[in-house]
């Protein structure tokens, strides 16, 4: 029998603040072209805080879409859910940085006379960044919309659940434990030899959801254990080669504490319409018109222009193509990991 969940959890206001985290780490980034003067750079010297806020982003996604599927297993039903959350949004914030974002930073005539209307809509299909040329001329990453780069990878991370869920794989969680290690090793092989899978990375977060989703009967969740999760999550930012895997394990534990650690302020959040996704969408774009249009700002003062704006348009993106589209979704699923229906081994 499936559980009922109390809604109690802090998801939305998590997902916001990670929203904000990816545009406080692309301020300095996009005015320099390089993570010099960006702050969780310039502290551990490992990753960016634009790459903690995606990495916790996959983790937090993990999570939930293995919920999604263990709740209705159903193939269609499923897939519709994921079409529904990430298409509308993704293809009118790629309008919007093709047609109006674009000529506002290039020659028009130039600009569009370079648009290639096949490549625009494969890039939509496959959730690809928007690819649009003679724009941000002479600044550091000169793209309509960056930030739209881990789209794609997160709905493969769909279509992984999809198709472990269809094969019965999902069922048995000790599999998936096994399939999460076996990435994880890869991951460590390519660190031990100095690189980085970035699929892999995103991968490896998310199936760290997963299984978080899966062992939740197993995985108490006590401010104790967090505190100290959080001191080895500290140690291990310092290492190039055990940050990620610190964020992907342990920092996992302290990210759905927080997650699920019931405070009446925070709560509230829930109540609130969830613009992240719109928040994530739009930064980068308002980000790169800022400095294409004020060219002396600070790093900190386009962070504090930036986000606002960021709030006001993700909330338009909500009330305007997210919520109507979700609407066809169904009735949401509540979340908590108390009473929860245990998996086969």
């Amino acid at each position: 029998m499936k559980t009922t969940f109390k809604r109690y959890n802090n998801f939305n206001l998590i997902r916001l603040l990670l929203a904000l985290l990816v545009i406080l780490g692309h301020s300095p980034e996009l005015i320099d072209g390089n993570r010099g003067r960006e702050w969780l750079t310039q502290f551990a010297g490992t990753i960016s805080i634009g790459e903690f806020a995606v990495d916790c982003f996959f983790l937090l996604s993990g999570f939930l879409i293995t919920q999604s599927w263990d709740m209705q297993p159903h193939p269609w039903l499923f897939l519709k859910k994921r079409i529904l959350r990430i298409y509308p949004a993704f293809i009118v914030a790629s309008v919007i940085s093709v047609f109006i974002v674009g000529p506002l930073a290039a020659t028009p005539a130039a600009y569009f006379a370079s648009l290639d209307a096949v490549v625009f809509v494969r890039d939509l299909l496959l959730l690809r960044k928007p690819a649009a040329s003679e724009v941000f001329a002479g600044m550091p990453y000169p793209l309509v919309n960056g930030a739209m780069w881990t789209i794609a990878r997160e709905f493969a991370c769909y279509l992984l659940i999809l198709g472990m869920g269809v094969s019965g794989l999902l069922r048995r969680r000790h599999v998936l434990l096994a399939v999460t290690g076996f990435v994880f090793a890869v991951l460590i092989w390519f660190k031990l030899h100095g690189d980085t899978v970035v699929g892999l990375r995103l991968a490896s977060f998310f199936l760290s959801g997963a299984c978080y989703y899966h062992y939740r009967d197993r995985v108490p969740y006590r401010g104790g254990i967090a505190a100290a999760a959080a001191i080895v999550l500290l140690v291990c930012m310092f290492s190039w080669r055990g940050a990620e895997i610190g964020l992907a394990t342990v920092g996992g534990y302290v990210l759905l504490y927080l997650a699920f650690k019931h405070s009446t302020l925070f709560s509230r959040f829930n109540r609130l319409p969830d613009v992240s996704y719109g928040v994530y969408l739009y930064g980068w774009p308002i980000q790169k018109l800022l400095l294409w249009y004020i060219p002396s700002l600070t790093p900190w003062s386009l962070f504090f222009l930036a986000a606002p704006a960021a709030l006001l348009v993700g909330t338009v993106s909500w009330y305007l193509i997210e919520q109507p589209a979700l609407r066809l979704k169904g009735a949401p699923l509540p979340i908590l990991p108390d009473h929860p229906r245990h998996t086969t081994p």
